[in-house]
This record gives structure tokens, sequence and C-alpha cells, in this order.
């Protein structure tokens, strides 16, 4: 398909020009609706607030119910946080959660101290990633009201996932009225996924000044929603990481209540 015809494709799904084109076709586009904007199994629910004030704020609320959530970042850009805040809500209310960690990152004392009840949490890790797609969707039919499924960082091993699989996942957790929040080094879930947002390349915040030592007091990374509600598509929201809590001191009664109490 040649540029000039992918464009009238992508005009026409857009509703462009159905009207102008004689009563039959006005009638069909009154019927054709863009697949962004047909309604999940989730719409209606209260989205699952994952404690990430900045992503909470980027997707007007937090998590959709029902539906596959993909965030983008490259290392230390926040994105695995935002997974470890996201199990802390659900499990520190009592309600099950699991990490499908293809990357075996993380830390089960820290994600204790972000607030994560690991009593509540079943902890994944599989070796490759079409193991991971297999323990998601398992994990999905099983009821889990959200699957965190990280894939680490590149080089993926097994990198080829077909289209379908991620379309399979959405539906899953569509039917269960679940949240599959996908972590990923790149955009991998495509047109499954019903909300998509990346961070970009992490940024060191320092503190001190003049001749005294200057020290690392925390990361910054912007978030971008890259597919979701057309009307916020393209908004951005600044995430800040402390460094704080990662030396955390006991009197942090509620470390889990903002994911810049935790790295």
């Amino acid at each position: 398909m040649g540029a000039s015809q992918a464009l009238r494709v992508s005009r026409l799904l857009e509703g462009e020009g159905l009207a102008r084109k004689g009563s039959l076709l006005a009638g069909l586009g009154a019927r054709l609706s863009v697949a962004s904007a047909l309604p999940s199994r989730g719409a209606g629910l209260e989205p699952l607030a994952t404690g990430a004030a900045s992503l909470d704020q980027l997707l007007a609320g937090g998590l959709p119910k029902g539906s596959l959530v993909e965030l983008t970042g490259r290392r230390s850009s926040g994105r695995f946080s935002i997974g470890v805040a996201a199990l802390a809500a659900v499990t520190s209310g009592g309600e099950p959660a699991a990490l499908v960690d293809l990357g075996s990152h993380l830390d089960p004392r820290g994600a204790e101290a972000a607030g994560v009840d690991l009593r509540c949490l079943l902890w994944a890790r599989p070796e490759k990633l079409k193991d991971v797609v297999t323990a998601a969707e398992m994990l999905l039919a099983a009821g889990f009201p959200l699957v965190v499924a990280d894939l680490g960082l590149p080089p993926l091993r097994g990198r080829f996932v077909p289209d379908t699989a991620w379309v399979r996942l959405a539906r899953s957790a569509e039917a269960r009225g679940s949240v599959l929040l996908l972590l990923t080094p790149y955009r991998m879930s495509g047109i499954a996924a019903e909300a998509a947002a990346a961070a970009d390349a992490p940024r060191a915040l320092w503190q001190g000044g003049g001749l005294s030592p200057r020290l690392l007091s925390g990361i910054s990374s912007r978030l971008t929603l890259e597919r979701g509600d057309r009307a916020r598509a393209g908004r951005t929201e600044t995430l800040l990481l402390s460094i704080a809590a990662a030396v955390s001191s006991p009197e942090i009664r509620n470390p889990k209540s903002e994911i810049r109490n935790s790295v």
C-alpha cells in the first residue's frame, strides 16, 4: 500500500469524507466507529489508582479496569517503580496482585518498604518472553485484579510475540474487569493497549552548590500519553523519584502514598 493510499485509509477510519460520498456511504459512516472510541468492558468502573500521582493524572484517575496498559521506559526511568506502586495500591487493601518479572528485578524488601503486602503478591519469574505471555494470561484467567508484567531490559530473549497474543491478553483483562500493566523497554503491544505512556530518559537531580559537594537527591523523567483518550493524547506529566526513601527512615509512616517515596 502506497503512502497516499495509507493516508486515505487513515482518514476514512477517522470518519473524514464519509458524508460527501453519497447516501450509501453516508449511511455506513453513521454506523462506523473509531476503535479507540469504542467502550471497553471496564467503562464506567472506577479506575485503579496506582499512587503514582503523575501516571494517575495522565490517565485521568488511574489504570482503566478491564484493559491492557503499556508503559515504556529505559533503565532508571521510573518504569519499574510505577509497577511497584501499583502493586502496593492493590495489595495494601488486602486484594491479590501478581508480578510477572522477566528480569527478576524485584527486591522483596524494597517492595515491602514501598507498601507492597507480600502475603498478597504472587511473584512469577519466567525466563523467556513467550512464558511471560502465558503466565500473564493464566493469572488474568485466575481472576487477579492486577497483573504487572515487566519485560526487563533489552535484548529480550524470544523477542517475537505475535500481535494476536497481545490482543488475547487484552481480551482476558476485559473479560475479568482486571488490569494488565505491561512494563516494556519499547512499544510491543500495538493496538491491543487501551492506553500507552512513555517515560523519557531520566535526569539526575542534585542538591548542594558552591564549594560543598553535590549530592544526588533523586531522578526526574517525563511521562507522555501516547495512546488513550484522544482528547488527552500527547499530554505530559513529570515523574519525580526521591532518593530519600531509598535510605529510608522508619519515621516514614506511609511510604506507599507517593511514587516519589520509592526508587
